[in-house]
């Protein structure tokens, strides 16, 4: 018999029913297979006959955005030539902060879906392979010319931004002439903010998170009653965890014109696969009148292979500097299911559940920006827990 149903953690159900039933399956409004082994009361209980299954599932997810605080830029710019101010190197403008990545907003929930493969043999043990992938969230910031409320100082220096830059290439210099400072009527031949970043325009931060996870296991009975049933989990898990944080600055001449060439991109990419063993445990109770409630945990220990890339790239892509490394962790794991059962008709079932996925270990970004162009180096922490929770709900046929 072939079976259909949701779920990465769908328990295997009762089909194609015939026959006389039970006094015991009578009362709780269900119907067991004449090969069942034991007749328990609940439409999990029954092993039924040996089939091939496909299983899908809709969740919603959500969990921290792993960044931290870091202040990307300031109002005003630094005179670079001493041509303003008489000494090079002074900042010109308050200097207060503008763009932080603490502004990136509040974390949001993602959607996604699971789908499962499998083999059901006829004493219940059940061998599966699950993908679960959820849609990508993005966060963002950004700042301009454009000041709250318009206020500024009376040179308008603080309508400026200014990121603190350097060791980058001549070709980052950015436009000749940017402030109302630059010019052979003020003494000078430009360039007093030399670079994108000093005395830019507009600079934008972005912040991505993605989640991928997947199973390769087995789940076997261990134990019945009348009214339950315990099970054991356990087989390999692969989850992924990327990350990608992108700042683009864009510097304008004097008339408000900016050429791909006065444009700078930054991005700092964390991808985090993890591999490893898991055990694990579950147990489902009947309620009453076709609803079941199950709770399922597990336990691994995976091996964190964190790829770390971050790379400048001047906006017409004519010019780059990049770096990366690769980090070698462990990071325990820790997972659980709640779900409630509903079992409306033979052959129908739905569930509806609570999800639960935890992390040990992981890397995330400190410090997300590394202002040495010459020798990149973000600042990257270690997150002690990284949990990510939500919803899952989902329907299932038997055939």
């Amino acid at each position: 018999m072939c079976q259909r149903f949701i779920g990465g953690a769908l328990l295997a159900a009762a089909a194609a029913l015939i026959g006389n039933t039970t006094a015991n399956a009578q009362d709780a409004g269900f119907q067991v297979p004449l090969n069942a082994g034991l007749n328990v009361p609940i439409p999990t209980g029954n092993s039924g006959q040996a089939g091939f299954y496909t299983g899908f599932e809709f969740v919603l997810l959500t969990t921290q955005r792993a960044i931290g605080d870091q202040t990307i830029a300031t109002r005003g710019f630094v005179d670079s030539t001493g041509s303003i101010t008489g000494l090079p190197g002074t900042p010109v403008g308050s200097h207060a902060v503008a763009l932080t990545t603490d502004g990136l907003g509040r974390s949001t929930f993602m959607p996604g879906g699971r789908v499962e493969l499998g083999y059901k043999f006829e004493d219940g043990t059940r061998i599966y392979f699950n993908w679960l992938q959820l849609a990508q969230a993005q966060y963002s910031a950004g700042a301009t010319i454009a000041t709250p409320y318009s206020r500024s100082r009376p040179d308008l220096t603080d309508t400026f931004l200014y990121s603190p830059v350097f060791n980058f290439n001549p070709q980052f210099s950015g436009p000749r002439f940017k402030t109302g400072f630059d010019g052979p009527a003020n003494g000078n031949a430009g360039f007093t903010s030399y670079g994108i970043w000093n005395a830019s325009s507009v600079q934008d931060i972005k912040f991505i998170q993605r989640y991928t996870e997947s199973e390769l296991g087995a789940r076997m009975p261990l134990f019945k009653t009348d009214y339950s049933q315990v099970y054991g989990t356990a087989g390999a898990r692969f989850a992924w965890i990327f990350e990608r944080f992108n700042w683009r600055t864009v510097s304008m001449d004097v008339l408000g014109v900016a050429n791909p060439q006065d444009a700078a991109d930054y991005s700092n990419t964390l991808s985090q696969r993890m591999y490893g063993p898991f055990v694990g445990a579950g147990h489902e109770v009947f309620l009453a009148n076709q609803f079941s409630l199950s709770l399922d945990v597990s336990a691994g220990l995976l091996i964190n292979v964190a790829k770390e890339r971050v790379k400048y790239e001047l906006g017409d892509e004519s010019t780059q500097a990049k770096r990366g490394r690769e980090t070698f962790t462990a990071v325990p794991n820790a997972n659980a299911a709640l779900n409630l059962w509903w079992y409306p008709v033979e052959g129908v079932q739905l569930r509806f559940g609570y999800n639960a996925m935890s992390y040990f270990n992981t890397r995330y970004m400190k410090n997300p920006v590394g202002f040495d162009y010459g020798a990149i180096d973000p600042e990257y922490g270690t997150r002690v827990i990284r949990v990510l929770h939500g919803f899952n709900a989902g329907f299932g046929l038997f055939f």
